[in-house]
């Protein structure tokens, strides 16, 4: 059995920059054991698989597909890059301007603009957890949709202690096995008024996932747009994501809900080598809010995410994508 493979850098116009994903659009479903061992091969934090849902279909013609993500570990409900990266790679050839992927959260369309693709996605607004008056964290947020734990630094602390924070993946995955929690972003205020001008900083890990470190994460800036659009009051908003050193202990901590209006955000995000301990006790809680924004997270690869959020709920998050392997898996 041959099965074809596409690597797509997504969230940049540049090789080798963004966050790469592969993608393998198959003519039939494998079991979910052959999917999991391609993605271990792949190695990527995410591959996706896409399969036809009518048999009459061809990848030209089709407009609705299924789609399904997996990390070297495991299959995740939601995946921004490696969708942009599936829709990069069938609007190659197909036919329509719009493509729609049955997946784990839904249907997700995706649209073809230009050399930009705009993707359809659901909005994970955060709850708050706690609120910690002491340094170096100032809000605790968790979002149970996608179990994104949202650590906010203090305002007083200086952008370095964000870009210089070590993460230890190991330990920050033992800290937390009760399931609640599967991603970590750790957030500060930006400098508006220092340019490039962004309004907040971010990075997020998913050891739970095989992730370490993720250069550049759509579904972490659901939650992040969701927070610094109602915190910072603005329609629009410039963002970059960091993270180094320090050690944070949060326990027994309690919920509350909250909501957003309609923003548009931009946002930036970098990464670093970790050394993190995180200890956590939390409180499942229920977010109720969506947003669309525009973003760019400054890992080592860096990526930009145009993000927004709209009156119906729902959060547009377009980008680029960059194709830079294109090949056959033999089985």
């Amino acid at each position: 059995m041959e099965i074809s493979v596409f690597t797509v850098d997504a969230f940049t116009n540049l090789p080798f920059k963004g966050n790469p994903a592969a993608v393998c659009p198959l003519l039939h479903e494998l079991s979910d054991d052959l999917y999991q061992k391609i993605a271990t091969e792949m190695n990527l934090a995410e591959t996706a698989f896409i399969t036809k849902i009518n048999p009459s279909d061809n990848f030209t013609t089709g407009s609705r597909f299924r789609l399904r993500w997996f990390t070297p570990t495991n299959e995740v409900n939601l995946c921004g890059h490696a969708t942009l990266a599936s829709a990069a790679v069938l609007f190659q050839k197909n036919e329509n301007s719009v493509l729609v992927f049955e997946t784990r959260s839904g249907d997700l369309a995706v649209t073809q603009q230009g050399e930009r693709y705009i993707m359809d996605f659901p909005l994970n607004p955060p709850a708050q957890e706690a609120a910690v008056g002491n340094h170096p964290i100032q809000d605790v947020y968790l979002c149970s949709n996608t179990k994104k734990l949202m650590v906010r630094l203090a305002d007083s602390c200086d952008r370095s202690v964000l870009t210089s924070l070590k993460v230890d993946p190991v330990a920050l995955q033992s800290s937390e096995r009760s399931g609640r929690v599967k991603g970590l972003i750790l957030t500060m205020k930006g400098s508006p008024d220092c340019q490039p001008g962004y309004d907040f900083y971010s990075r997020y890990f998913s050891p739970w996932n095989g992730i370490p470190e993720d250069p550049v994460t759509g579904s972490a800036h659901t939650v992040l747009g969701s927070y610094w659009s109602k915190k910072l009051g603005k329609k629009k908003l410039l963002g970059n994501m960091i993270i180094q050193y320090r050690n944070f202990s949060l326990v027994q901590l309690s919920t509350s809900s909250n909501s957003v209006s309609h923003e548009t955000i931009k946002v930036r995000n970098e990464v670093t080598d970790t050394h993190f301990v995180l200890c956590v006790c939390v409180c499942v809680c229920v977010c109720v809010c969506v947003f669309f924004c525009l973003a760019y997270q400054c890992s080592r690869r860096g990526g930009e995410l145009e993000l927004e959020v709209r009156e119906d709920g729902r959060i547009n998050i377009a980008g680029h994508a960059v194709f830079v392997l294109q090949g056959t898996i033999t089985l």
